[in-house]
């Protein structure tokens, strides 16, 4: 028999020697998604007029949006316990949640709950402990959180660097350069520029000096699907610090976003579509169980 001229190698279940065990990156364990809201009985809807007509608002505001765009509100004010607890309830609470800071000591905090219909936002003003304003908004992003990162930009002083530079800093300069000059070029309407810092030769000095340049304004914003997505706006106009953690809270994505809101934090048109589909189809069990409650009584 001729020599095989190949070298037979083993194979299967250990017949390779490892000389290092493999360390695999870990895995996101859970997902927020959609789970339809825990609704009362029948008769618990009963006499809530002022509740579900809300409710029936919000429908309303969700289809101009779906056709015109922009955002649209529905006050709470006025609404009795009882019927502010239903609409809690029917609403729940979504994957994004944001915080707008005072401006000063003793201002106003603005806070902002998705709620279970993407698209569908709480919003609600504090100040001095009380609440100010309560309302729902429809739309990508509620507006208080585009005017305020604006706002912020208008009293922003950009600090310089320091010179000479610590021989720690490899590339800030000209990521710096770059983050201005994309700022200083976007418009309304432009794609967004993004600046993925993972994949770039940085230090964490050099990251230390980017947020120094850039500032820290009072608009932050968390959305949680696999693990947490970590939103802020900065001092420059246009511009976002987004990064993005796994379910074990290690970094997994660090970018700078010029844009005048980043996609993370906004609900797209589809959701809004479906937002609409799902809280139509609550609001038909929502205003029928009362018929069906005092048929049954």
């Amino acid at each position: 028999m001729k020599a095989f001229p190949i070298p037979v190698v083993p194979f299967g279940p250990g017949s390779q020697a490892e000389d290092e065990t493999l360390e695999y990156m870990t895995m996101p364990q859970g997902m927020d998604t959609f789970r339809t809201p825990a609704l009362p009985e029948p008769e618990e809807l009963a006499g809530h007029a002022a509740a579900h007509q809300v409710l029936r608002r919000a429908l309303q505001a969700l289809e101009l949006v779906c056709r015109e765009g922009g955002t649209r509100c529905v006050t709470l004010s006025g609404l009795g316990a009882a019927d502010l607890a239903l609409v809690n309830q029917v609403l729940g609470e979504g994957e994004v949640s944001a915080r707008v800071l005072p401006a000063e000591e003793g201002g106003r905090e603005v806070q902002v709950q998705e709620s279970v219909f993407a698209g569908v936002w709480r919003v609600t003003v504090l100040g001095d402990g009380a609440v100010v304003r309560d309302h729902l908004e429809v739309g990508a992003v509620p507006q208080v959180l585009r005017d305020m990162a604006a706002a912020d930009t208008a009293h922003f002083i950009v600090p310089a660097l320091p010179e000479p530079l610590p021989p720690e800093v490899m590339n800030a300069p000209q990521l710096i350069a770059e983050i201005e000059d994309a700022a200083w070029r976007w418009r309304p309407g432009s794609a967004p520029h993004v600046l993925n810092l993972t994949l770039l030769p940085v230090s964490p000095l050099d990251i230390a000096l980017i947020d120094h340049r850039l500032g820290t304004g009072r608009v932050l914003v968390l959305s949680r699907g696999y693990g947490n997505c970590r939103i802020t706006n900065t001092g420059l106009r246009h511009g976002w610090r987004v990064v993005y953690y796994n379910s074990q809270d290690a970094v997994i994505l660090n970018t700078v976003e010029i844009t005048d809101m980043p996609q993370a934090a906004c609900a797209a048109a589809e959701d809004l579509q479906d937002s609409h589909e799902r809280l139509q189809d609550v609001l038909r069990w929502v205003e029928g169980a009362p018929a069906e409650a005092e048929a049954l009584s």
